[in-house]
């Protein structure tokens, strides 16, 4: 593995997957290189966070421990077991600094996407607020998906929210043409050529989770879907611009930056993280920041 040295961002350089400390890395990034920066940090749930990666083979009629269409046998083969520490005594403290070089690596047309669920997303809003200005908050998206257990004791929590903050709010860029439409709920009302064409999708996305059987999933924790990162990397990104993730994790967002035609540079420091992202981008260097 390469040791990483930070290049120019521009339309020479190559993508890159970067495994250290991101506190590191983002003090060797210049200023002002990135059009998008997406950040999906630790939620500080105070555990640790685990998957175990599973593949289904089929296996002769009668054989196997599982069932499936038209009643084919099959066999479910246990694969690796990924995990991360996610618990911080100072959760603000930890994430303050960093999203102070967010905010230095952004163009001045970029646009700061931060992922988080209920436990922190009020508190860091406010150190957004602070750190932005008010005046550079954009939205709050709310991510909704209906999958998994269901507490009879509250309200079951099945949102995450995604802070959105711009470096300019009087230059940054957002392509609202190219992102994917939504079907209306009421298409007679609208009539055809709308109900066609979709509608623009508002500030509640709903998406359903990666899928625990389907194609997508790497087996990491927490990974995120691609149609939840694609909406946002068309909508804040044109095709060559930059893009950033130093809580990269599954590298989703590497692999939709990729698709869309945008460089990225994905960092974690997590090697089971690299692992999986060297994995599903083989042509995308690695680097090491220790």
């Amino acid at each position: 593995m390469a040791q990483w040295e930070p290049f120019a961002f521009d339309a020479e350089g190559t993508s890159a997957i970067v495994h250290g400390e991101n506190l590191t890395v983002l003090e060797g990034l210049p200023d002002e290189a990135f059009s998008l920066v997406y950040l999906d940090p630790p939620f500080n749930t105070g555990r640790d966070q685990v998957r175990r990666t599973t593949r289904s083979v089929p296996v002769a009629a009668g054989e196997g421990d599982r069932v499936g269409f038209a009643g084919r046998s099959y066999e479910t083969i246990m694969g690796s077991l990924l995990r991360y520490e996610d618990s911080f005594a100072d959760y603000l403290g930890f994430l303050e600094p960093r999203l102070m070089h967010a905010r230095r690596v952004l163009a001045r047309h970029g646009t700061l996407y931060v992922h988080l669920d209920y436990r922190e997303v009020h508190y860091v809003k406010v150190l957004l607020d602070a750190l932005f200005g008010r005046q550079c908050f954009l939205n709050e998206i709310i991510w909704a998906y209906d999958f998994g257990g269901r507490t009879a004791k509250r309200w079951p929590a099945k949102h995450d929210t995604i802070l959105v903050y711009v470096k300019d709010p009087a230059a940054y860029h957002f392509n609202s043409a190219d992102v994917d439409r939504e079907p209306y709920m009421a298409p007679g009302l609208v009539g055809p050529v709308k109900a066609a064409r979709g509608k623009l999708p508002t500030d509640v996305w709903w998406h359903t989770i990666v899928s625990p059987t389907g194609k997508e999933k790497t087996g990491y924790p927490t990974q995120k879907p691609a149609g939840v990162l694609r909406r946002i990397v068309t909508a804040s990104s044109r095709p060559g611009d930059w893009v950033l993730d130093f809580f990269a994790g599954s590298g989703t967002t590497g692999a939709v930056s990729e698709q869309l035609g945008r460089k990225f540079v994905c960092v974690d420091s997590n090697p089971e993280a690299v692992d999986v992202m060297r994995r599903r981008l083989p042509d995308t260097a690695v680097y090491s920041a220790s």
